[in-house]
């Protein structure tokens, strides 16, 4: 019986005219079945908005499925593309749940307060819809050409750098409340101070992204725009509805966290395939905990009446997203005195020994970075799980020629048929080549049927001994285009699936040796302009480096040793590079920025002390956040995307808690007031005027 696609629709519609002849192995334990699809065809949309190929894959499987007496697997190109749409298909509802989870956990731990944790995560589901929303309008004018990858790291970049931004302005907000009674005063003062380090941080990422531009590969340069597209929501959303929501009477909250996720849904349900029932669903929960908050104040503010604004009829304006820890005006700033003011301390004794030590440990990370394999994985490799078309190349792999079934291409001029023929029958690694005919290769007719020519030009199909995705193959590519390029009047190509991937391989590594020292300069630029300094910038792109370099080392160790990853992608370097230079060099802008401010008022080397004393809580919450969120990736089963948000994930801990805490402080400390040179603040005046450094280790 026909197969059918959807209703009235079949299989055989989809296929390229010819008989299907199956092929038996020679060990006489597997039979092989070319489907040759219409590529036009296979491209389309089917009613259900699914693309065709996917739908022709799963009919076929379904099929496939009823048949008991034999292990039938649907592989090769369409059954790996269907693969890979059914992993994307699903990243819209698993990443955002799992993301926002994460986030919420996260944020609980960081504030231990019942309400003030909702109001980042709000916020943070606010900038994700209207980005999808800018997005989408992007994707449909054609601007950008949306992928399941681009789409992953939008997710996981909006709720990551927004609850940074958050982060940041919600511990600002706080210590302005210390100094201002007006609440709306204090908001005031709080942008003040942030906006700066906020509005520069998110364009060092969005400029590090857009630079994603000059790639030469499409998946990549969709990536830069759409990733640009969500931190620019985000940036604009914690700057503006963010500080709404602080400062909103305490009675709001309920129905804005039944009305906010609500409102996310209906966005994101209008723009993807999520629906809008578990957004409201999770709303009334959200609204639910804000009311036991209430409930829980109540019975607290009764049995414990003296607990200072506690026992008031109502929580204090603008304050009550705090409680129980209230910020009371002219009271001691309690970051002063704590954790962090203990390690700008040690900093401060022995700078020299912080930074020799701890710069040695980076570089010792930084030497395994030569050991990593971003040679390029295999198509099967590229799973977590054993799909139906990872064990179906398997199976092809036991038992037939590597490359049987997807064959390399070549293009030549009719005159040089013969002679081009010959060349690729005699370069090593070729099991087989014929000539096209317009026949199906397995159709005994095709044996003496004459070549196809078109326009002057004929086709050589070439099996290849390995794998068709295998860097054997692909070496194998390489010859044959230097042997028939070698042919005289051949005027010959060489294409297929695994020339495609030698291509893009080719491709990744001159996007890396391009994207990346552009990315650099770019960023420098931006910390110049911040920081109104010049050695100042070249010490922060240095120690970013040193963290990417010990990333890689510390990527290396676990994807060999640990995880048992075959390698990493190609292009997997350059994403590392961008994503963790363009972020990590973030918490550097937002602890020396703070430094500078302080510096003006106290002078270098103090200011670097209070500066790390007084952004350590938020940057170090910050970075657990980002690390926490790029970490989620590996909820889906590709290869890539797990090894992208594990490198993100300690490249961004490594700067928070080594970089950031650390390294650069204690290079600032001991540098002096040099580090603002050529700026006012770096001139030998201030620089006498400061106590002396504790140089000695």
């Amino acid at each position: 019986p026909a197969i059918e696609v959807e209703p009235g629709i079949t299989v055989a519609d989809f296929l390229q005219p010819g008989p299907i002849v199956p092929i038996p192995s020679q060990d006489g334990k597997a039979v092989l079945i070319n489907v040759s699809l219409n590529g036009d065809k296979a491209q389309e949309n089917l009613a259900n908005g699914e693309l065709a190929i996917a739908g022709i894959t799963e009919a076929v499987r379904g099929a496939a499925s009823q048949v008991t007496d034999l292990r039938i697997n649907v592989t090769g190109p369409a059954g790996i593309l269907a693969d890979l749409i059914k992993v994307f298909g699903a990243i819209d509802s698993t990443l955002l749940g799992a993301t926002a989870v994460v986030v919420a956990i996260i944020l609980i731990l960081v504030y231990r307060s019942p309400f003030l944790w909702l109001i980042p995560l709000l916020a943070a589901g606010m900038a994700l819809s209207a980005a999808s929303a800018a997005v989408y309008v992007l994707a449909k004018n054609d601007i950008v050409v949306l992928n399941g990858q681009s789409q992953g790291i939008l997710t996981v970049l909006v709720f990551g750098a927004g609850t940074d931004y958050a982060l940041l302005l919600v511990a600002r907000y706080r210590e302005e409340l210390h100094h201002y009674l007006s609440h709306t005063r204090a908001m005031r003062a709080a942008l003040r101070g942030v906006v700066e380090p906020i509005v520069a941080s998110a364009a060092t990422v969005v400029i590090g992204l857009m630079c994603l531009l000059l790639s030469e590969l499409n998946s990549n340069r969709s990536t830069g725009p759409v990733g640009a597209t969500g931190i620019i929501a985000a940036l604009v959303v914690m700057l503006t509805f963010l500080p709404a929501l602080l400062i909103i009477p305490s009675v709001v909250l309920p129905i804005l966290a039944f009305l906010v996720p609500t409102i996310i849904g209906l966005i994101l349900s209008f723009f993807t395939d999520l629906e809008v029932g578990p957004f409201a669903a999770a709303g009334g929960l959200l609204a639910g905990i804000t009311i036991l908050g209430w409930i829980l104040f109540g019975i607290l503010r009764v049995v414990r009446p003296e607990w200072g604004p506690f026992s008031r009829r109502r929580f204090p304006a603008g304050r009550w997203a705090f409680w129980p820890k209230v910020p009371k005006d002219a009271a001691a700033d309690e970051r002063l005195s704590g954790a962090w003011s203990k390690v700008a301390s040690g900093v401060g004794r022995r700078p020299r020994l912080t930074w020799v030590v701890t710069g040695i440990v980076m570089l010792v990370f930084a030497g395994f970075a030569t050991t990593l394999k971003a040679e390029g994985i295999t198509t099967t490799q590229a799973f977590v799980n054993e799909t139906d078309s990872v064990v179906g190349q398997e199976q092809l792999a036991n038992h037939f020629a590597g490359g049987l079934g997807t064959p390399a291409i070549v293009m030549t001029n009719e005159s040089a048929l013969a002679d081009v023929l010959s060349t690729v029958a005699a370069t090593p690694g070729v099991a087989a080549a014929f000539p096209f005919t317009g026949l199906p290769p397995q159709d005994p007719a095709a044996a003496t049927a004459p070549p196809k020519i078109v326009e002057g030009r004929a086709q050589i199909l070439v099996t290849l001994a390995d794998a068709a995705d295998s860097p054997e193959a692909e070496q194998v590519v390489n010859e044959l285009r230097t042997n028939v390029q070698a042919v005289e009047g051949a005027d010959a190509l060489v294409g297929g699936q695994t020339a495609a991937s030698l291509d893009i391989d080719n491709a990744s590594i001159r996007d890396r040796n391009l994207i990346i020292p552009v990315v650099l300069i770019v960023i420098f630029i931006v910390l110049m302009l911040l920081l109104r300094s010049i050695l100042a910038p070249v010490l922060l792109i240095t120690t970013v480096l040193l963290s990417f370099f010990a990333t890689l080392g510390v990527c290396a160790i676990f994807f060999d040793h640990v995880f048992g990853f075959a390698g990493a992608d190609t292009s997997f370097p350059l994403f590392a590079f961008v994503f963790l230079v363009a972020l990590g060099v973030d918490y550097n802008i937002f602890l020396m920025t703070r430094v500078r401010e302080e510096s003006i008022k106290l002078g270098t080397r103090p200011g670097i002390l209070k500066g790390l004393t007084v952004t350590g809580g938020v940057i170090t919450s910050a970075g657990i956040v980002l690390a926490a969120t790029f970490l989620v990736l590996g909820v889906l089963p590709l290869v890539f995307l797990r090894e992208l948000g594990f490198a993100v994930a300690v490249g961004v801990l490594l700067d928070t808690f080594v970089i950031r805490s650390t390294l650069v402080p204690a290079l600032a400390y001991d540098i002096g007031a040099r580090i603002w040179w050529p700026s006012k603040l770096g001139r030998p005046a201030e620089q006498q005027a400061e106590p002396e450094s504790a140089n000695a280790p």
